[in-house]
This record gives C-alpha cells, sequence and structure tokens, in this order.
C-alpha cells in the first residue's frame, strides 16, 4: 500500500471515530461504567488521527514532487548536531518530569483523592523511573 493511502486512511479512522464519539456524546441519556469516558476518549484519538493522517498526507503530497527539497528535508532531521539537540531537549524534559510528578503525587495524596488514581499515577511514575535505570545501565555498559 502506499504511503498516501495509508495516511488517508488514518485519517478517514479519525473521521469515524470523531463521529462515533460525538454520536455516543448525544444518544446516551444515563450512560455508566466505561461509558461515562468511552465517548470522550473515541472524540479525542479521532482527532488525534485526523490530525497526524492529513499532517502526514499534505506532508507526503508537497515532498512527493520535489525530490531535492525532500532529501535536503531528511538529511537535516538526521543530522547528529540536530539528534543531539533533541536528545539534550528530552533528557531536560525527563529530568522536569521527575520533579512534577512526584509534587503532584504528593498533592493528590494530600487532596485526598481516590487511592486507585494516585496508585495509578505511582505505578507509571515507577515504571518511567525504571526504564530511565534500565537504560542508564545499558548505555553505559556500551561505553
Amino acid at each position: 500500500m502506499r504511503k498516501g493511502t495509508v495516511h488517508l486512511l488514518t485519517a478517514a479512522a479519525g473521521v469515524v471515530l470523531l463521529g462515533v464519539g460525538l454520536l455516543l456524546i448525544k444518544t446516551l441519556v444515563n450512560p455508566q461504567g466505561i461509558l461515562l469516558a468511552l465517548p470522550y476518549i473515541c472524540v479525542g484519538i479521532g482527532c488525534g488521527a485526523f490530525g497526524q493522517g492529513m499532517g502526514s498526507f499534505l506532508s507526503y503530497r508537497a515532498m512527493k514532487n520535489h525530490p531535492a527539497v525532500q532529501r535536503r528535508l531528511e538529511i537535516e532531521q538526521h543530522d547528529e548536531r540536530n539528534v543531539a539537540i533533541s536528545n539534550r531537549a528530552k533528557a531536560r524534559a525527563y529530568d522536569r518530569m521527575t520533579f512534577v510528578f512526584g509534587a503532584l503525587m504528593l498533592c493528590f495524596a494530600l487532596m485526598g483523592i481516590d487511592m486507585v488514581a494516585v496508585l495509578l499515577l505511582v505505578f507509571a511514575y515507577l515504571f518511567v523511573q525504571g526504564c530511565g535505570i534500565y537504560y542508564r545501565c545499558k548505555y553505559e555498559k556500551e561505553m
């Protein structure tokens, strides 16, 4: 399947999910359980899929007839300076995330938020920290 077709299918799936979500919001009278959140999840994923699909398709169409510009863009994206800048920005964001999520968990616990929500946040936080430790050890062995 061609790239353009895949991007259009992603955009179409996004529109369908968006429509299903809006339809569920309008038609459900007294939602219970998962149906409280499902319409909004469909709307969110649908909007994201549509935006990603249309953005990728328009980018593909713009670059399709200009191979020199496409080649230059690929070289810029894979340039080691740009990759180093991107990795450094991600590292800074990860460092900030550690303190922000720690403070958020503490605030949620002190506010008396439901224990399930706090524990989910704690487990996600610990998973990310565990991944950070794993990759640090892995890269230290390589270098």
